[in-house]
Parts: structure tokens; C-alpha cells; sequence
């Protein structure tokens, strides 16, 4: 496919995203499919061998300039019309409604190409209701089509004013080669020196309050209380690492929780499979929420059923009592019998994993959402 991908969010950068469309597009075209993107460290590595042309911009924000966005915005704008003039697309593609849907708005006006712009979620309901949530709102009203990663996030764009028609539900995907079963995973356990008998809890994910790292924490004492020998595992750097850490002590378990950072990339499908359980009991704060949640995807092509929270679009990726349960991330009693109940019956949790298993190789691998993207263009 002839495509402009217009996206800040590119590998080396890490992140649900990145990851999404550096999985996508190379299924959908060649080297006649553009993306312009952000210059990061590490750029030329992933540029120098990928299936599609990319393009590299300076797109930080300039503190003395006002507004700190505006000469970002130019060299986006800039480069994409160059692109569009020398290029035969057949679309554009934005991988958010700011800064790239705006873009993509004022290149397709000049150019009438038809404008495709992904929906996350958060975004939707963490901009409050000022300029940025106006512009925002303009821009995803008068774009050809919106793809939304789940059923949560598609409501949230009816909500906006965003007509009904113009809203394809596209689910992220997973690695299926990458993330499977029967990784060798024993070293991992044995390097936090987890008893026979003990189980792993598994959480990934940016360290932020909507996430429920907190409950996590939280949920052991009550589970120790009730002769569950657990620990707890968490992947992930953020700015919430010194309090999750300050809670640990303050419980008492701070050497029943490991706070492991980023891992290597070889390794995170191995912590998956060395496991016992993956939790995740996301929740609202403040409209801050979960838009859908891959790291269960994760969880579930490596064989492993999940703990998510409610709230959000989560329900796209946990089906409740099939793959996995969805409890209230707030109320703690709810996560602790969740876990108890899981991590107490060995032939209920195996079963949830397998559905869990079966579902993500066949509806969430790279191919089909390929597929699926491919299909907005043959609808249009």
C-alpha cells in the first residue's frame, strides 16, 4: 500500500504504540510506504534495515517559542507535504489526533487525500475540555475515518461528537513467535529465590498510579495472612517507583516485591512464562485510564491468564471468568479474592490460560490487525 504514516511514537522509542505500528505497517508495504517520525537515540539502527522508508524530524518542543509545539508542527507539516508532492499515497495515516491528526488535517485539505487517525483512549479523557481538547475534538470530527483500540474507546469517540460511521474498532495485536509458551524461564524464578512452593505475580507496565502497581503491593499481606506464599514481580520504570517502593516497606514485604526495570527484550516473553499469574488492576484516575492494555495480550500468548481491572477498554483484552477476570482496581478485597481464587486452583487457572491462548492466536496476532488495516482502504 501507497502510505503517508504520520506517528511521533517509533521504535527505538518504547511503548504500546511504537510497537503497534512498527508491527503493522512493513505488513502493509515496502519502501513506497513513508513514515515521518521523531529523530531518538538509537534511530539509525531500526531505520537502516526496515522494510519502509522512514523519515527522521527534530520534533521537540522549544521552550522560548510560543506556542512550545509551533516549529514542531511546521517541520511536521513541512516534510509530509514535501512528501505528499513527490509521492503518489493513497492515504494518510496519524498515529494520534495531536500532533499528527492535526497535520494530517491540514496536509489532506490540500491535498484531499482521505485521513486515517488512531484513537487510544487516554487521550480522550485526561485533556480536560480547554484548547488542546477542542482542537483535538475538531480534528478527529473531520477525519475520513478514526481507529479505535477498543469497544471503551469507540464509546468514548461517540461521546466526542465523532459520527458512528467514521469509527473502525481495531484491537492491537501481539507477537505470537515472540511472546509463546515453554519459554525456559526456571533462572528467572530461581534468581528471586522463589520456594518450590511459591507463587510469581507478574505485573508490567510504565510505573503510573491508573496501572495499580499500589494494589498490588497491597494485596500481599493479605494474602500471606491467608498461607499464600507469593512474591511479586513488577517490569517497568516510572514516576511512581520511589512510593511503590516506600509501600513495600511500609507493608513489610519489601523482599517479596522486585522491582526489575526495563529487562531485555529476550527476557520479558521468559518472565511472562515464569509466572504464575499476571495482575494488572488498572483504574480510573481522574480520567487517566487504561484505552486497552497489550501487556494482557502478552500475558496470554505465553500462556497466562490475568488479573485487569474494569475500568477502561481492558474488557477488549480480558474476556472475565474465559482469559482471565476484571475486578474493581480500587477496591482491594475484590483483587485479593481474585488472586486467592486463581492462585488457589491450578485446574481453573490452567483452563483460563488456554482460552486465553487460544484467543490471542486467532483474533490478536500482527497479520490479522495487518488485515484488518489494510480492509478500512477497501471499505472507504
Amino acid at each position: 500500500m501507497r502510505l503517508l504514516v504520520l506517528t511521533e511514537l517509533f521504535l527505538p522509542t518504547k511503548g504500546g504504540t511504537a510497537v503497534w505500528f512498527s508491527a503493522v505497517y512493513p505488513r502493509l508495504g515496502g519502501k513506497e510506504l513513508h513514515i515521518v517520525t521523531a529523530e531518538v537515540p538509537g534511530s539509525r539502527d531500526v531505520d537502516s534495515t526496515h522494510v519502509n522508508s522512514i523519515h527522521r524530524l527534530d520534533l521537540r518542543r522549544r521552550p522560548w517559542v510560543r506556542p512550545e509545539s509551533l516549529l514542531m508542527y511546521l517541520a511536521f507539516i513541512a516534510k509530509s507535504l514535501r512528501l505528499v508532492f513527490s509521492q503518489r499515497f493513497e492515504a494518510i495515516h496519524a498515529g494520534r489526533a495531536l500532533p499528527e491528526g492535526f497535520v494530517a488535517w491540514v496536509v489532506g485539505s490540500v491535498t484531499r487525500l482521505p485521513v486515517i487517525i488512531y484513537a487510544h483512549g487516554e487521550e480522550l479523557t485526561t485533556w480536560g475540555s480547554g484548547a488542546k481538547y477542542q482542537v483535538m475534538r475538531f480534528v478527529l470530527r473531520r477525519a475520513d475515518r478514526v481507529i479505535a483500540n477498543s469497544e471503551y474507546t469507540a464509546d468514548e469517540l461517540r461521546r466526542m461528537g465523532v459520527n458512528t460511521a467514521k469509527i473502525t474498532v481495531i484491537n492491537p495485536g501481539v507477537d505470537v513467535s515472540r511472546f509463546r509458551p515453554g519459554l525456559a524461564s526456571n533462572d528467572l524464578r530461581q534468581s528471586l529465590r522463589l520456594g518450590p512452593d511459591a507463587s510469581l505475580i507478574l505485573s508490567v507496565g510504565r510505573l503510573q498510579k491508573r496501572k495499580g502497581f499500589d494494589m498490588v503491593i497491597r494485596s500481599l499481606p493479605r494474602l500471606l495472612e491467608r498461607g499464600v506464599d507469593v512474591q511479586a514481580a513488577i517490569i517497568g520504570i516510572g514516576e511512581e517507583r520511589e512510593t511503590l517502593g516506600a509501600l513495600a516497606a511500609q507493608l513489610g514485604v519489601t523482599s517479596r516485591v522486585h522491582f526489575l526495570g526495563h529487562v531485555l527484550p529476550v527476557d520479558l516473553p521468559r518472565w511472562y512464562n515464569a509466572c504464575d499469574l499476571f495482575v494488572m488492576p488498572n483504574r480510573n484516575i481522574d480520567g487517566d485510564t487504561e484505552g486497552f492494555g497489550m501487556v494482557f495480550l502478552e500475558a496470554a500468548a505465553c500462556g497466562r491468564c490475568a488479573i485487569a481491572g474494569r475500568d477502561g477498554g481492558t474488557g477488549d483484552a480480558v474476556e472475565h471468568g474465559k482469559t482471565g477476570y476484571r475486578v474493581d482496581g480500587s477496591e482491594l478485597s475484590e483483587i485479593v479474592e481474585a488472586m486467592a481464587t486463581l492462585l488457589g486452583d491450578r485446574r481453573l487457572r490452567d483452563d483460563l490460560a488456554r482460552s486465553a491462548l487460544d484467543r490471542v492466536q486467532k483474533k490478536f496476532t500482527w497479520d490479522a490487525v495487518a488485515e484488518q488495516t489494510a480492509a478500512i482502504h477497501i471499505t472507504q
